[in-house]
């Protein structure tokens, strides 16, 4: 069978801009965006359970926990963290934490449970260095932390420095709702994850 030279070519340059889009598909840039705009949102800490709508659910507005900077910043990214997660963990149980004794997942709060995005974000091979050189903290990234006492805490690197300009600051909610602040190096650091397409 004889390949036509131009079809040939446009299939090659169809499938590298797909390859293209799909790698681009959540960039730093809009990641760091995303998140900064949560800061103009008022929000009250509230961990309480809530069932939420599947998928794309959340939970009301006015409420929400550091997951919820994270989850919302994918959001406006056209990402679904509660789907993505549940999915994975529904066919991947096992490889999840199992700090509240349940026996299957659950849509509801799986997502929201820092524990389960950094085991996600891990096995979508977006884990990095943990390190503290400021410098390798970008704009974009996720940042995990152990608060000590068994509670931990997840936030989103954005692009705006310290005062110091010795590194990026965190939007997160720790407690004063979501906020942009210089903590990087604060708590101690448990992971480091570059989230910037979904793994095939």
């Amino acid at each position: 069978m004889k390949l036509n030279p131009i079809k040939l070519v446009l299939t090659l340059l169809l499938g590298l801009s797909l390859t293209l889009s799909a790698q681009e598909q959540f960039s730093p840039e809009k990641i760091s965006d995303a998140a900064l705009e949560l800061t103009n949102q008022q929000v009250i800490y509230d961990g309480s359970y809530y069932s939420i709508p599947y998928p794309n659910g959340d939970v009301p507005d006015g409420i929400g926990v550091c997951t919820d900077v994270v989850i919302r910043t994918y959001r406006a990214n056209g990402l679904d963290l509660q789907k993505v997660v549940h999915e994975d963990m529904t066919d991947n149980f096992n490889l999840y934490p199992k700090n509240w004794g349940l026996k299957k997942p659950d849509a509801n709060i799986d997502h929201r449970r820092v524990p389960n995005l950094m085991t996600y974000f891990e096995r979508q091979g977006s884990k990095l260095s943990i390190t503290s050189n400021g410098a390798d903290y970008q704009p974009g990234d996720i940042v995990a932390w152990d608060l000590g006492g068994g509670t931990t805490h997840i936030g989103v690197v954005v692009d705006a420095q310290s005062r110091d300009n010795e590194r990026y600051q965190i939007v997160h909610n720790i407690g004063g709702g979501q906020v942009l602040e210089d903590c990087l190096f604060d708590f101690k650091i448990i992971g480091h994850y570059r989230f910037l397409s979904l793994k095939n």
